[in-house]
């Protein structure tokens, strides 16, 4: 049943949401959804930003062992 909507059945409920919430407050939830998507973008982008660093400090750690199990073999 739910999978048969077709684009006029898209067309009455939007048709009936603008009727129920008017044109200005719809405007108002899209405009605050896209601002917090933006801020969810812009945190999930300052994430993967400090990523690296402490990929980079893991791998000189790594890389620190490794060589002095290498310099331990020579001993």
């Amino acid at each position: 049943m739910i999978g048969n909507i077709g684009p006029v059945q898209l067309l009455i409920i939007l048709a009936i949401v603008l009727l129920i919430f008017g044109t200005k407050r719809i405007r108002s939830l899209g405009s605050d959804l896209g601002g917090a998507i933006k801020e969810f973008r812009k945190g999930m982008g300052d994430d993967n930003a400090s990523d690296p660093k402490t990929d980079e400090a893991s791998q000189a750690s790594e890389d620190n062992d490794a060589s002095d199990h290498s310099n331990n073999k020579h001993h």
